[in-house]
């Protein structure tokens, strides 16, 4: 029986993959898992200037305040909430229930929607858009 050589690659590359929500969210999840990282970090900043100085505290709060930090901030907030819907997601998943395709692609929709939904109203009750605050 002859040998053939298959020029295929063993592990397709990304590039032959149609890109769909559910992969989409799962690279979202790695990175806002990151995020969130790096943001408590910026969170122990923050509270370590409380204690530091005024100064500090005052450095820290005009830096936050400005629009780079409250881009930041924004983000973190939308990290965080995405973070843990699509953590419920997963923990749905190891029950084994929601993992037919159709309900992969479904759960994906409401997860981000939610995130949206949630993110929005935190920052406008949270009064950190123009108008917002209980």
């Amino acid at each position: 029986m002859p040998m053939t050589t298959n020029e295929r690659p063993l592990s397709p590359h990304l590039q032959i993959y149609k890109v769909e929500l559910p992969m989409l969210l799962s690279g979202l999840h790695r990175i806002t898992g990151i995020a969130l990282s790096v943001g408590s970090i910026l969170l122990v900043a923050w509270i370590s200037s409380a204690v530091h100085s005024a100064e500090a505290f005052a450095s820290m709060n005009g830096f936050l305040g400005g629009y780079i930090g409250q881009f930041v901030l924004f983000g973190w907030t939308f990290s965080l909430i995405y973070h843990s819907v699509s953590g419920v997601r997963h923990l749905i998943w190891d029950t084994g229930r929601l993992l037919e395709v159709g309900q992969i692609h479904s759960s994906s929709k409401i997860v981000l929607a939610i995130t949206i939904v949630l993110t929005l109203l935190a920052w406008i009750l949270g009064g950190g858009f123009p108008g917002g605050g209980v």
